[in-house]
């Protein structure tokens, strides 16, 4: 048996089932976690990225109908639609075994059972799992991450990436928009053609047209020879727009022209150019920002977003935070030739204890300017300093009148008496966690 690295959850309301199944099983993978209450599927796969799920069909015994188990075996692929789930019950109903296996049921087992049988089914669902095509992260630029968030955004992009569709990537700044653009297309089937980004929300209205519809030699005073735009240079390929948020309304008018007739007509020209691309855009607006139609145009956004991505924040992803953190270390003390560092104790709790507004570009500077500071082979807490770029100017709290000014500041004075910590920070300003970091987001703390 091969299962050395699969971690499974079992949920059954016999306490005799669970043990035997735990007994069974944790000698032979990673990981087994029990629980006789369902109510806590989605708590315990939020904190652990499990493989399987074994999931009893009836938590009622006074109504074993098995609706209680599709129920559940619905819940958890609302959670991660791609987990594997067993469902077990002590009645041999055809037409319920049927049924889960379309609501998305990856197996099916009756009590009692025979252990050889459990056995030879988790192994044929990592098997098959083994089997399917990984995804191809660019090991200059990977996308790291092994969090819930982090997993559902890797089983989209499996989904989505061989299509043509076209992508729209939301997410705050420092996210990583750029790295999943790229996976995209690396795992696509337009791979080795060209991939051309474009930040567009840096174009003036004179530039935005010649560098992606191109121009012809003596349409303005400085076209001194024929160029092509961006849009005939990803021909075949995908072109990335980035920060499409920002483009005016005028621009965006000539971008849905384009997108819907499928050419371009280079300026000093007459004749148009058929383009095939597949089109991926970024912002870090949401898209309720992006229906204001007074900034975009609601057809733009049909045009672009067949399948929406929204990246997490790194304060959504916590449990990265030590995989990032190792590789941006090991990255930089390769580059400045600094031999092998390591984390202490104390770098990393003040490392955690930071919000990182900035994301994970912010936390790859952050880690950066540590290694070149470093002075030991263990990076200590005062290798490590925060930028005043993601975070505002000190002000007097008692000098502001206006609300949102006095809450941001309070929040921010008691965020640095704390080291960064949230939950101290939180529950000194006598509120939720989650609460506090709506605030952060809100004043870009």
């Amino acid at each position: 048996m091969h299962l050395q690295n699969t971690k499974i959850l079992i949920i059954d309301d016999d306490e005799d089932v669970l043990t035997a199944l735990r007994l069974l099983l944790k000698s032979k993978v990673k990981e087994v976690v029990v629980s006789k209450n369902p109510n806590r599927i989605q708590n315990l796969m939020e904190a652990t990225a499990f493989d399987l799920v074994i999931l009893d069909m009836n938590f009622n015994s006074l109504v074993n109908t098995g609706n209680e188990g599709i129920f559940w075996l619905n819940r958890i692929k609302e959670i991660n639609p791609e987990i594997d789930v067993i469902l077990i019950t002590a009645y041999g109903d055809i037409d319920l075994a049927i049924r889960s296996l379309k609501e998305g049921a990856s197996d099916f087992i009756i009590k009692p059972w025979q252990n050889e049988k459990i056995l030879n089914a988790v192994q044929a669902l990592v098997e098959k799992k083994k089997k399917q095509p990984k995804l191809n992260l660019n090991s200059e630029n990977p996308i790291i991450g092994d969090s819930p968030a982090m997993e559902n955004v890797f089983v989209k992009l499996k989904k989505v990436a061989p299509t043509d569709a076209n992508i729209l990537i939301l997410g705050e700044n420092g996210t990583g928009k750029d790295l999943v653009a790229r996976a995209i297309h690396d795992n696509s089937l337009r791979k080795n053609k060209p991939f051309v980004k474009v930040d567009v929300g840096a174009l003036t209205e004179t530039l935005f047209e010649s560098e992606l519809f191109g121009y012809k030699k003596g349409a303005f005073t400085d076209a001194r020879a024929d160029r092509k735009g961006r849009f005939e240079s990803a021909h075949g390929g995908t072109l990335f727009l980035d920060e499409i948020g920002n483009i005016p309304l005028r621009q965006q008018a000539r971008l849905l022209t384009v997108l819907q007739n499928r050419q371009v007509t280079p300026l000093g020209s007459n004749e148009s150019i058929p383009i095939d691309i597949r089109l991926i855009c970024a912002t870090n607006l949401s898209i309720a920002d992006l229906a204001d139609e007074n900034t975009f145009r609601k057809d733009l956004i049909y045009r672009i977003n067949t399948i929406d991505f929204t990246i997490p924040a790194l304060r959504e992803r916590e449990s990265d935070l030590n995989l990032l953190a190792n590789y941006f270390v090991d990255f930089y003390s390769q580059k400045y030739s600094k031999g092998s560092l390591s984390m202490s104790p104390e770098f990393l709790k003040k490392l955690k204890g930071h919000p990182f507004p900035g994301n994970v570009r912010e936390l790859q500077y952050v880690l950066e300017r540590a290694v070149i500071m470093a002075e030991k082979a263990s990076l200590a807490a005062d290798d490590l300093t925060f930028s005043a770029i993601e975070k505002p100017l000190k002000a007097d709290v008692q000098k502001e009148t206006n609300l949102d000014a006095i809450e941001r500041n309070t929040i921010y004075a008691v965020i640095e008496k704390n080291n960064g910590n949230i939950t101290k920070s939180a529950k000194e300003l006598g509120i939720t966690r989650a609460a506090l970091y709506r605030r952060l987001n809100k004043y870009e703390l």
